[in-house]
């Protein structure tokens, strides 16, 4: 058993659909977190020295730092994209969170280090006439430098793993892997950005511990040495700050997509059609963190375009009742999109990725169930599992239970559909929800349940753009809608088993289908 574990592990980091991405990411993570430790540090140590010497803001200080610590990660990142300057899609928000993140343990360390020095060490100080500037350079800091250190080395790891929700809105890092595998259900992909984010984390760990052994045990000049290293760290954070600030993107435009298989497939089928017929460079920005983040992200202009559903623009998005005539919801989102959002819907690409509910085949062959009308029967004795959207949607579950009757036997537990995939094969659930072109359907023998009432609203994929980049380059309206009718049904839920199941890059299947169509 250990060396299956150990064979997995070495295949998921080295193998070679994988290995120079993980490189990549890799840098991409520690230029975060570098970042993002260089800025708390300046801002949570001056902080904690400043309560120290005024008590009463102690209380108003450390309350906000722990309460940034109370709200959950990803809740933050979505919060920071609509934040102007600090805000948005990219590296730059997930700097900011993971800033706010590192603080509690960086101003209360300092904070308790220096007030838990013995009081009649600061008299001694200043009965030798010591300033209180020279009293906590010399006196105090030193004295509590290793409390001080501590607090850095948590700091860090928390800051390591928190790194990787960063992908949920464009901000790169291991977490790309996770979250790939996550929504594949793919081991070798999540382990691809865990064992490295785990790596990171270890050795920071033991190299701050390392410094902290090292400052503390140290005479005076060799301290001063040590200071010298941390003020560079900082100092190579703040260029790499600056850097990162001049240039938030080196791409002319950006192309987005939510966070699985089929969506970064059509986001990279956009971007390779721009490219193959401009002179434009594309920047993608794949795997955001849903429907919201790609709206929010496409409206402030941090995207330029991502491919949508009419049904979910309709339903979602424009929080309107479900219609089944695919020409009128296209029409209206259309209309309202351009006159709103200042958003311009493309041609449909030929296919429908309608929302399904699915079910185990042993289960639908040994209750013979076909429809949906048919669980109704079956829904008290059953466990759902849901995606957060579809719990949450105009066109996902309340409509759903309401028209067919379904009386589940307790609450539907919320997931992410990878895991409620993995839950659905190992039994923990019974009914989930997917869609209809998704490729792990038949790789996980899945059975869809037939719409006999015709509940769910047509879901016909669209590019949408933003007007400002069709002003800018109006020539892009024709290149996008030359993929018009171009995909079927068949051919986007193979593209999805060619990723998920044979593990083929996105690029090369894009790449392939495209040549297909010449």
């Amino acid at each position: 058993m250990i060396f299956e574990v150990k064979a997995l592990i070495l295949s998921s980091l080295f193998s070679i659909p994988y290995g120079k991405e993980i490189l990549l990411r890799t840098g991409e993570h520690l230029i975060i977190v570098t970042i993002a430790i260089t800025i708390a540090i300046a801002i949570g140590l001056p902080l904690g020295i400043l309560i120290t010497r005024k008590p009463k803001l102690a209380q108003l200080i450390l309350g906000f730092a722990n309460a940034v610590q109370t709200i959950p990660s990803l809740a933050i990142f979505g919060f920071l994209i609509s934040v102007p300057f600090l805000g948005g899609i990219g590296k730059v928000p997930a700097i900011v969170a993971l800033t706010l993140y590192a603080l509690l343990p960086l101003i209360r360390n300092t904070y308790t280090g220096i007030i838990s020095i013995d009081p009649a060490i600061r008299e001694a100080g200043k009965g030798m006439g010591m300033t209180d500037r020279q009293l906590l350079f010399q006196v105090e800091i030193p004295l509590a430098l290793g409390i001080i250190l501590a607090g850095v080395r948590v700091a860090t790891v928390i800051s390591v793993g928190i790194a990787t929700i960063a992908a949920a809105i464009g901000g790169g890092g291991l977490g790309v892997f996770i979250f790939r595998g996550i929504a594949i259900v793919n081991n070798q992909l999540i382990l691809a950005g865990a064992i490295p984010a785990a790596l990171i984390a270890f050795g920071a760990d033991f190299a701050l511990g390392w410094l902290e052994r090292y400052l503390t045990q140290q005479k005076t000049s060799n301290r001063k040495l040590g200071f010298l290293g941390i003020f560079i760290l900082l100092l190579a954070g703040l260029l790499l700050t600056i850097t990162l600030l001049q240039n938030p993107k080196t791409a002319t435009i950006t192309i987005g997509s939510k966070n699985y298989t089929e969506q970064i497939i059509l986001g990279e089928l956009i971007a390779q059609q721009i490219e193959a017929q401009t002179d434009l460079k594309v920047n993608r920005s794949f795997n955001l963190g849903g429907t919201f983040i790609c709206h929010e992200a496409i409206k402030s202009g941090q995207i330029d375009s991502y491919v949508e559903y009419t049904g979910t623009a309709w339903t979602a998005i424009l929080q309107q009742k479900p219609i089944t005539d695919p020409q009128e919801v296209y029409r209206q989102v259309q209309q309202v999109y351009n006159e709103k959002f200042q958003l311009e819907l493309m041609e449909p690409l030929g296919f429908e990725n309608t929302y399904a509910l699915i079910i185990r085949r042993e289960d639908a062959e040994n209750l013979q169930i076909k429809t949906l009308s048919e669980v109704a029967k079956y829904a008290p004795q059953w466990q759902p599992g849901f995606g957060y959207e579809f719990l949450e949607r105009e066109d996902g579950y309340r409509g759903l239970a309401k028209t067919y009757s379904l009386k589940f036997k307790n609450i539907p537990q919320e997931m992410d559909l990878g895991l409620m995939y993995k839950a659905l094969a190992q039994k923990k659930i019974d009914i989930g929800n997917a869609t209809s072109t998704d490729g792990l359907i038949p790789i996980l023998d899945f059975v869809v349940l037939e719409d006999d009432k015709n509940y769910f609203p047509p879901y016909e994929a669209v590019p949408v753009f933003n007007q400002k980049t069709l002003a800018k380059y109006p020539y892009l309206k024709d290149i996008i809608n030359q993929l018009s009718g171009l995909i079927s049904e068949a051919e986007m839920q193979q593209m999805n088993y060619e990723v998920d199941k044979q593990s083929r890059p996105v690029e090369q299947v894009v790449q392939t289908f495209l040549s297909s169509q010449k």
